[in-house]
């Protein structure tokens, strides 16, 4: 069974920072890209970022650009999101998710993706 299980959420100052990980359990992630999106109550899932398996290619959502980096490590079949300078309109329930890399996907939209976590709440007060 496919687990994708996220941490790292919690309640934080505007300015401060979080890193988020999701752990990936279950079978064998080799040449699968995961990625990150954020959602609300009601609203349609956000793309944040997203890293290719092999060489590790990053891939960034507008409204985070220099503020978030995605990373992961491998052998652990792990990926973090370090946010830095988080604002208030950053607060989202976080989600991850993992897909196989084709030819044809972008990874900047769900349906790019085949595995999802729950999600972890991360709340940025003003």
């Amino acid at each position: 069974q496919v687990q994708l299980i996220e941490s790292g959420g919690g309640l934080v100052q505007a300015g401060g920072s979080l890193r988020l990980s999701c752990a990936a359990s279950g079978r064998t992630f080799d040449n699968y890209a995961m990625g990150w999106f954020r959602q609300a109550p009601g609203t349609e899932r956000e793309f944040v970022a997203a890293i290719k398996w092999r060489d590790s290619t990053p891939l960034y959502g507008d409204l985070v650009k220099g503020r978030f980096a995605v990373s992961r490590d491998n052998a652990k079949n792990t990926m973090y999101l370090q946010m830095n300078s988080l604002k208030p309109e950053d607060t989202y329930t976080y989600i991850c998710a993992a897909g196989l890399q084709t030819a044809w996907r972008t990874f900047l939209a769900i349906d790019s993706y085949d595995y999802w976590g729950q999600g972890t709440q991360v709340t940025v007060s003003s």
